[in-house]
């Protein structure tokens, strides 16, 4: 008599994928979600440390009657079409004061490209920016819109990047622009970290441009 063979489980697949086509791998290290807001279309890869439990603090509201109850805070706030890659800590920025330490909430815009391994405190970041790998940017730096940040380049707390720079070096300096057509020029795909995208080699896609097409392909 055969023995009852006993049906595998479907395998899951690296990411999971919201109604709003965000994907978020299974093997991301996210804290605090209720404190974090993905605009739609965006990645977050495996080793990613999303710290939304570094949440703003808030004064107790002043009258206890409402029975409305009070939303929770946004720590970290990522827009459209936005890869966060592998191995990366997003950390919303903090100050001590008082003998507490207070954290602030971040905003990364859309279309940007965040490189493996980077550490992000940034206040601010706006769109079409483009990080490379291991690029640390420490609390309350301000990163304007069509940057280009080289690898392995480090941004002192406060620092506030121009639009159209490419920024580089221990700590870092503006050594250059981004120039014309940033992130609307034609051609294959960019150098930039795409190999380290898990299942988006051969992807259109540009520096500093739309990355829908590379959202796509990583599967």
């Amino acid at each position: 008599m055969s023995r009852p063979t006993t049906r595998r489980p479907a395998p899951k697949g690296e990411y999971i994928e919201t109604d709003s086509g965000n994907k978020v791998s299974r093997r991301a290290a996210i804290t605090g979600t209720a404190n974090i807001t993905l605009g739609g279309r965006t990645v977050i890869q495996s080793d990613v440390h999303l710290r939304g439990d570094l949440h703003p603090t808030r004064a107790m509201p002043s009258s206890t009657s409402s029975s409305k109850p009070e939303a929770p805070p946004t720590s970290i706030s990522i827009g459209r079409c936005t890869v966060i890659s592998t191995g990366c800590v997003i950390k919303p920025p903090s100050r001590v004061s008082r003998g507490a330490v207070h954290y602030y909430p971040m905003k990364i815009g859309d279309n940007v490209f965040v490189g493996p391994g980077s550490t992000i405190s940034a206040i601010s970041i706006s769109s079409h920016v483009h990080i490379g790998e291991n690029v640390v940017i420490q609390p309350f730096a301000i990163v304007k819109e069509n940057v280009k940040i080289l690898s392995n380049t480090i941004i002192p707390s406060h620092m506030v990047i121009p639009s159209g720079s490419v920024v580089a070096g221990r700590p870092a300096r503006v050594v250059g622009e981004v120039g014309e057509g940033w992130g609307v020029s034609a051609g294959g795909s960019s150098s930039g970290g795409l190999g380290s995208v898990g299942g988006g080699a051969g992807a259109p896609w540009v520096e500093g441009g739309d990355l829908r097409e590379l959202v796509r392909a990583i599967k």
